[in-house]
């Protein structure tokens, strides 16, 4: 079975009250840049953007990044 990686962006920020514009703000991420990554539309992450988010929203990255079987 083929697999995929889910981004828990809006799980996360719906469990920190924070908007997408509060997240922007705070790690200097592009609006636009995180929406691609909220609608799982990316093709990567460097890992300076991904430890960024997870300081923003204290998590881990695998709070983050989910891994998902694909039918």
């Amino acid at each position: 079975m083929a697999k995929s990686i889910k981004v828990n962006l809006d799980l996360l920020l719906v469990q920190r009250k924070k908007s997408l514009t509060e997240l922007s703000e705070e790690v200097g991420i592009t609006m636009a840049n995180l929406s691609t990554l909220k609608r799982g539309k990316g093709k990567a992450i460097r890992f300076s953007t991904l430890l960024a988010l997870c300081e923003a929203l204290d998590c881990e990255p695998g709070d983050l990044l989910q891994l998902e079987d694909i039918e």
